[in-house]
């Protein structure tokens, strides 16, 4: 799938009701790119924002999965698309949850919160940049 077809398919913000199937999707293209060479950011990218859009704090450990797939995915997805749910939500969700990754997502979007990554940041402005760097 190209990033492309995806805003087509699902939208941005994405509609609630195809969620399931952009997880899967996410869950596919995170194999491809965990076994690439060289990163593909735009759909990883563009799942990662849809899913964000749609705003459920569970979706966070899947982005997370996405972001961690690979060194440029690491570098390349903004750790702000865990928070969908907004930042306090996401952060209670992670220190809450059992997954030993949930943790480590934890860990290190507390300090980008310290580092000010988050100032200023919402998840409404978020979907509204993407929007924008999408031509929508």
């Amino acid at each position: 799938m190209t990033s492309k077809r995806a805003l087509k398919r699902f939208g941005l913000p994405a509609n609630a009701a195809v969620r399931d199937e952009i997880r899967a999707v996410l869950e596919q293209q995170i194999v491809i790119e965990s076994k690439q060479e060289e990163f593909e950011p735009e759909i990883l990218r563009t799942l990662c924002v849809q899913l964000f859009s749609i705003g459920m704090v569970e979706d966070s450990l899947l982005i997370w999965k996405a972001k961690n797939c690979n060194f440029d995915a690491a570098c390349g997805l903004d750790i702000q698309f865990l928070c969908g749910a907004g930042l306090q939500a996401t952060k209670e969700f992670l220190k809450a949850s059992t997954d030993p990754q949930a943790a480590k997502a934890f860990d290190y979007v507390s300090k980008c919160e310290g580092a000010g990554d988050f100032e200023e940041w919402t998840p409404a402005g978020w979907v509204e940049y993407y929007r924008k760097y999408y031509r929508l």
